[in-house]
């Protein structure tokens, strides 16, 4: 059951992508050709006005397929005579959609929540040496930790780790003001806390009440750390921290949320899990999208920048032949890196 969620999770968000350049460039005026869910041979297809619609049977992709989108065209609804704002508009209203379908998915698991622990000490468990006129006090609200935006209680725990060191840059509100504490010595010590004994950091933090205000403020929260998740992870990739084998596709996708389905108490639960783990790989896709590569949604973006800085200047149109040519090629190699991932999560798969 979990891997057919998996699946329809994995095509609602390629739909829901499709969808926000399809919209846009309906409102822009922009003509479609094609709107399609999936790749390869269509097993339905239905002609409504100037645009096909269809159901092709691989599951792996979709396109909103533009006059003019990859060509030089006659036709003054082409997407390449739009003007250049409404054609940014539609590039960019792909990772919109698929950013606000993940805002929108923690908005509604986070309604249930009663409430929210925030970033503010309340106090400090018996033995904590953190506590002093030039350190941390009661009533400091977390802002930053080793150059990191903290929004929840456990973002604070999280950046002091994730820093490797026994000293952290912490910055923290403390009466309305900023408070800077530059090279903090600050490890995680035992306590006896609750009836269990383990190595905290020794702070309490304050429970917020849930409300609508404060649901839709730490959704906000929640999506915005999504983003910085990806950021991170990218930047561990490219620093090698993390390795190509750790990466995954869409079977390591599939797969996982059927782990985490599989693994969760009750169903229930498994449902929270999935769409939490769901809203996450929607901003991944939202940001991944943007990134500035070509054959992606960003590296058009730079070629229409690019583009419409250099017309300014020549009043002439480049011409859209390299940079078809280049993101044809960029395609072929993300395919291929498609490929290794996928071999990688199956390898996972099968020794697991």
């Amino acid at each position: 059951m979990y891997v057919i969620l998996a699946i329809l999770v994995f095509c609602f968000l390629i739909f829901i992508h499709e969808l926000g350049h399809f919209l846009a460039a309906k409102a822009s005026g922009v003509r479609v050709l094609e709107f399609s869910l999936g790749m390869g041979p269509a097993i339905w297809s239905r002609q409504k006005g100037e645009t096909l619609y269809s159901l092709r049977c691989l599951p792996l992709g979709g396109y909103c397929a533009m006059e003019g989108e990859d060509e030089d065209s006659d036709d003054p609804r082409a997407f390449t005579n739009a003007k250049v704002w409404k054609r940014l508009v539609i590039l960019v209203a792909g990772a919109f959609m698929n950013f606000l379908t993940g805002f929108l998915l923690v908005l509604i698991l986070f309604s249930g929540d009663k409430g929210f622990l925030a970033p503010v000490i309340t106090g400090f468990m018996d033995g904590c040496p953190y506590e002093s006129a030039d350190g941390l006090q009661v009533g400091d609200r977390f802002y930053k930790v080793n150059g990191e935006r903290i929004y929840f209680s456990s973002d604070v725990s999280t950046y002091l780790q994730r820093g490797g060191s026994e000293t952290a840059d912490i910055v923290v509100i403390r009466d309305g003001e900023k408070v800077e504490l530059e090279d903090y010595a600050i490890v995680p010590l035992e306590y006896d806390y609750q009836g269990t004994t383990g190595y905290y950091y020794g702070l309490l933090m304050e429970q917020v009440d849930s409300g609508p205000w404060a649901t839709v403020r730490y959704s906000w929260y929640q999506a915005l750390d999504f983003v910085r998740q990806v950021r991170l992870a990218l930047g561990d990739l490219i620093t090698g921290a993390v390795g190509l084998d750790q990466m995954a596709g869409v079977v390591g996708i599939v797969d996982t949320i059927n782990q985490v389905g599989q693994q969760s108490a009750s169903t229930s639960l498994a449902l929270w899990n999935i769409g939490y783990l769901s809203a996450l790989i929607a901003v991944n896709l939202a940001v991944m999208n943007l990134l500035p590569i070509p054959a992606l949604d960003g590296g058009r973006i730079v070629f229409l920048l690019l583009g419409a800085a250099a017309e300014k200047i020549t009043r002439r149109k480049l011409s859209h032949k390299f940079e078809n040519y280049l993101h044809g090629a960029t395609l072929v190699l993300l395919m291929l890196l498609m490929l290794v991932v996928m071999y990688n999560d199956i390898a996972r798969m099968v020794t697991r």
